[in-house]
């Protein structure tokens, strides 16, 4: 017995080696399209949509519903949180909520636009980090984001009815051996990971998977997802502070749900949310659409959000 284990750790570390040295994958065309692409508008227009994505993909999760967002606002701005797509990756760091909220408004106050009233538009992390930043905006202190709208997708809000994929509870909890697992997640269980959170019938196509891949790897994200599931935690830490902005605030909200979502199911996730959040309007999509409405069903999802904002 103790002989076969020798075995197999020889045979890991050269396969392990092997991978380390595994370049990431060359951005397609449509990513250096995305890297180029500037938000729209004059400095200062009052007429403003910040998108906020998930995880662990990138601000590419918003390219779908890009040009209509942009021919209805004056200005469209959409950030890769730290550590996430093109943005930097560092570590060893605690990632936080808190910080990619700071992270929002300094860039926000670079852009001149801290004294604007703001719509948000978000989904999965983003929902939770656009709470912190309803929780900051409804304390009226000076230095923080005016917020016009909030418009939530299928984040889970609730660590009740939250329901992380395996592999981030194996990533989240794995301690010690994180180094190691993080490197060896490769395409294929990336892949198999994201499109099991996708509906049967809107699956992305193996280039889309790509996309996505090619956003963790670039600057070595794929070994800081582990510092960055611990958001997982935060979620339930914070609860009363996130969940108490969604139920106290009078800022305008909506929530478009893709009700097939494994990690947000139905109807325990709805049903909870119009129970707590009595103010806000809801758009359930159609029942095949999943975890990513916005790629899944960009058309529905901008009806409902189109909706949503002419209603005020």
């Amino acid at each position: 017995m103790r002989e076969w284990w020798l075995h197999v750790g020889l045979l890991c570390v050269p396969l392990i080696a092997v991978y380390l040295h595994i370049p990431p994958p060359q951005l397609s065309p449509a990513l250096q399209n995305w890297r180029s692409t500037e938000s729209y508008g004059p400095l200062g227009s009052s007429d403003v949509v910040l998108l906020l994505h998930g995880f662990p993909t990138s601000s590419y999760d918003w390219h779908k519903i890009w040009e209509p967002l942009t021919q209805r606002f004056n200005r469209v701005i959409a950030l890769d949180f730290l550590g996430f797509g093109f943005s930097d990756k560092p570590r060893p760091h605690r990632y936080s909520i808190f910080e990619q909220a700071s992270v929002v408004e300094a860039l926000l106050s670079h852009l001149g636009l801290m004294d604007q009233r703001v719509n948000i538009l978000s989904h999965d992390y983003g929902d939770t980090v656009a709470l912190e930043l309803l929780y900051r905006s409804d304390q009226n202190r000076t230095g923080h984001l005016t917020i016009n709208s909030l418009c939530l997708s299928n984040g889970g809000i609730f660590p009740e009815t939250h329901h992380p994929r395996l592999l981030q509870k194996v990533l989240k909890d794995a301690g010690f051996l994180s180094p190691v697992l993080t490197r060896l997640c490769n395409f294929m269980v990336f892949s198999r990971g994201i499109g099991d959170v996708f509906g049967p019938y809107t699956q992305p196509t193996e280039a889309e998977f790509w996309d996505m891949w090619t956003g963790v790897r670039f600057n070595e994200g794929n070994l800081v997802m582990d510092s960055i599931l611990q958001y997982i935690n935060q979620r339930l830490k914070h609860r009363d502070r996130w969940v108490g902005a969604l139920t106290s605030t009078f800022v305008p909200l909506h929530i478009i749900y893709g009700p097939m979502d494994p990690v947000n199911p139905h109807p325990d996730f709805i049903r909870l949310y119009q129970k707590l959040v009595q103010r806000s309007t809801v758009s359930v999509l159609d029942e095949h659409i999943s975890h990513y409405p916005q790629l899944e069903d960009p058309m529905g999802f901008m009806n409902a959000y189109f909706n949503f904002i002419n209603s005020f």
